[in-house]
Parts: structure tokens; C-alpha cells; sequence
């Protein structure tokens, strides 16, 4: 178990949003960005963050869409702590809600379908394949340890109103996985995007926006480049997203 709590302030946005993490346990990456600059709501539209991990996905759509009210649900007591804190810090007591609790028993948490729009980064690694973080925090978060894929669906779908709408970011080599749950869970993809390292590397990441009992149409967005080339420079594409 960690018992650290040495912790790393950054920022986003040229320094307008502040977030912070723990040096040495879960920490966010580029999937959470790419999502959280994937959703679009409307205005004063409820959004759940499900798994809210450090609270970053509901700190950008905070920035983002100010008439938005987010609840960002977390089930680790370290990492609830950090979206509390953030909460603070970034003056957002009244538009982002923290939530500590289980996703495995979102009935007992909220009421059922009472948000417009749910976001996930869902764990994806596989319990027994691969290799596992040593350090809980990051396992709990990457490895389907505490809740797997049906059990993030499942909250989903309670969550969401009928016609409401669900984003995700998950691994492109199981995304026909997410999508098969996804359909079985009658939320219907609606719009999708593959993320590559580089130009002429693989897919490594799917964005899939669904509606719940919504029809069967699917807009096959453009490919996005994370990086001009395999040196590692960020795409023009990528840097907008951390500009203001």
C-alpha cells in the first residue's frame, strides 16, 4: 500500500487550472485529455464523472463549459482526497461535486438515471494478463481489479437518462470489446475516433460517444496524430488542447 504524500502541483492552460497528484501513485495521461476534449454538453447539462481518478476530466470540462454541474465519483479515499483538494483550489465548490463510493454499487449512491452526460477512462488491462502496477493506486485504476468493463457499463447506463450520452477512451486493440458491451448495454455508438502515436503507426486508442436507445448511425471521425512523428513532438492538434 502507499503511505507517501509527496505531491506535484500542475497546471493546465497556461496556469489556469491547477491539479494536483501524487508523485508516486496514480497519475493522469493523455487518454483523460483526449476524453475530456471529446464530450461535448451543452449548457447546464449534469455530468458524471465516473472514476474520476485525480479529478482532471471534471477539472477541464469545468474549464471548458462553466454552466456545467459535474459530479466526479471516486472509490479511492487518496485519490477523493486530491479531487477535494483540486475542488478547492481551483474555486469550484458549487460546480464540480465530489462523490466517495463504489461504482459496483452505484445503487445505493445515486439515483438511476439522473445525468445527462457520463464520462469514463475505464480500467482496461485484464486481471490476469499483462503485467500488474506494483503500487496499488495506478493498478486499481489501469487493471479491471475492483470493477471491470460490465461493471463500469452497467453504471453507465443506470446513470444516464434515456437519449442521455456516455464518452470513453479505451485501448484501440480491444476496442471491438468495448463496443460489443457497449451495444449489449443498449447504448448505441454515435460518434468514434482513433488516436495514433504518430502518422503511420498503429491505432492506440478508440474515443467512443454513445446515446442511450439511440438509433444506429456512426460518424467515423478523422484519425488523430498525439505526436508529429516517432521523435515525440506533439501534433498541432495536441497542443491545442493544453492552450486556453
Amino acid at each position: 500500500m502507499h503511505t507517501s504524500s509527496s505531491i506535484t502541483e500542475d497546471t493546465l492552460f497556461f496556469g489556469r487550472l491547477h491539479c494536483a497528484q501524487y508523485a508516486d501513485g496514480y497519475r493522469f495521461s493523455v487518454d483523460s485529455v483526449l476524453l475530456a476534449h471529446f464530450v461535448r454538453p451543452r449548457s447546464e447539462t449534469r455530468v458524471l464523472d465516473l472514476g474520476a481518478g485525480c479529478g482532471v476530466i471534471s477539472l477541464i470540462l469545468s474549464y471548458r463549459y462553466p454552466a456545467v454541474k459535474i459530479t466526479a465519483l471516486e472509490y479511492q479515499s487518496r485519490l477523493a482526497s486530491l479531487i477535494s483538494r483540486n475542488i478547492e483550489t481551483n474555486k469550484l465548490a458549487g460546480r464540480v461535486t465530489l462523490l466517495q463510493g463504489d461504482m459496483r454499487r452505484i445503487h445505493s449512491l445515486l439515483p438511476p438515471e439522473s445525468f445527462d452526460w457520463v464520462v469514463c477512462n475505464p480500467p482496461y488491462g485484464k486481471i490476469h494478463s499483462g503485467r500488474i502496477n506494483p503500487a496499488d493506486e495506478p493498478a486499481l485504476c489501469r487493471h479491471e481489479i475492483t470493477a471491470g468493463l460490465d461493471d463500469v457499463i452497467h453504471a453507465i447506463s443506470y446513470s444516464l437518462k434515456n437519449r442521455g450520452r456516455a464518452a470513453c477512451v479505451y485501448p484501440a486493440n480491444r476496442g471491438a470489446v468495448l463496443l460489443a458491451a457497449l451495444k449489449n448495454a443498449s447504448l448505441e455508438p454515435k460518434r468514434m475516433q482513433i488516436i495514433y502515436s504518430y502518422p503511420g503507426g498503429d491505432g492506440k486508442l478508440v474515443l467512443v460517444e454513445v446515446v442511450k436507445n439511440g438509433g444506429e448511425e456512426l460518424l467515423i471521425l478523422p484519425p488523430f496524430f498525439i505526436y508529429d512523428g516517432p521523435r515525440g513532438n506533439y501534433s498541432s492538434e495536441m497542443a491545442r488542447l493544453y492552450q486556453p
